[in-house]
């Protein structure tokens, strides 16, 4: 079995006395998608940064492509695309100058007019960086990435900003990226995003890796309802259903959907004349699981 593409070994990060990433180790294998999850602060973006070379590590080992990316920054560059949250585009550099520039550096074969066709960017290749919407300039940051046609992507927040059908042509690239065999790792704290395409998940917070695993292996075992009842209604006495029904903010919640859960729990609504909205069953969300296990670390 192949190496991974990635490996990140006890990596710690300071910013003077603030430890940013204390003790961190995760893999990333090649021909699949990543997410490095958790929120503003988490530690994410840090991590990242020293698997792309641009941050050195305060301590712990790290591998890309079987590289140092501290000692072999350059050579690494070369089979690697990197999407940057902010772009770095000069305000006014021009949509198909900056794709053609990115094309040229890498001199992979890549042609502009067919990169950002591909990203959706087409119809503004003759705008400026400062001209385009907030979810655009993601797809060109993309596009820059792209033009690497990369044996490994780092992709800080590829979705952000960008609307549901931009979002949806997006998680596609990401798709066909790791089916060419691209190891695509991305850091967002869009849970619900990253569910929609990712096969791994690292779970951060505080710095740490709260859990990873495949989506399956973090869902594991973790399955509910989740219903919500009309705002006009008065809430009924849950207690003859003989198990907890829990609240989280306009829904409620069963830490159980077996098919005996779901029918005493329809019956006793239908016995109230009570119809639910959104009724769920199956697995947790990661969202969910994300909330279980922050709040396991703060217990």
């Amino acid at each position: 079995m192949p190496d991974p593409a990635v490996v990140v070994e006890d990596l710690r990060v300071r910013y003077g006395d603030l430890v940013a990433v204390d003790g961190v180790s995760f893999t990333a294998e090649a021909g699949s998608i990543t997410a490095v999850l958790g929120p503003n602060g988490a530690g994410k973006t840090s991590t990242i940064e020293v698997c792309e070379g641009f941050r050195t590590a305060s301590s712990g080992r790290v591998r890309v492509l079987g590289f140092d990316p501290a000692s072999n920054q350059r050579r690494l560059s070369e089979r690697m695309g990197v999407m940057l949250q902010d772009g770095g585009v000069y305000p006014s550099a021009r949509v198909a100058d900056v794709a053609r520039l990115f094309c040229d550096l890498y001199g992979k074969g890549e042609q502009p007019s067919a990169l950002l066709d591909r990203v959706g960017l087409a119809a503004r290749s003759g705008s400026t960086w400062r001209r385009l919407s907030g979810g655009e300039r993601q797809r060109l940051s993309l596009a820059m990435a792209l033009a690497a046609r990369p044996d490994v992507a780092f992709l800080d927040e590829p979705t952000s900003g960008v609307d549901v059908n931009g979002r949806a042509e997006i998680r596609a690239i990401l798709r066909d990226l790791a089916d060419r065999g691209c190891c695509v790792v991305l850091a967002t704290h869009e849970l619900d995003e990253a569910e929609r395409v990712a096969d791994r998940a690292v779970v951060f917070d505080h710095g740490r890796i709260l859990a990873a695993g495949s989506l399956d292996e973090l869902r594991a075992g973790q399955r509910q309802i989740r219903f919500r009842l009309p705002t006009d209604v008065v809430i009924p006495d849950f207690s003859p259903l003989g198990f907890p029904v829990l609240r989280d903010g306009d829904h409620f919640v069963i830490e159980s959907s077996s098919a005996a859960t779901v029918a005493a729990l329809t019956s006793l609504l239908a016995e109230r004349g009570l119809e639910p909205v959104d009724l769920r069953a199956g697995q947790s969300s990661l969202e969910d699981v994300f909330r279980r296990l922050t709040a396991e670390e703060q217990s």
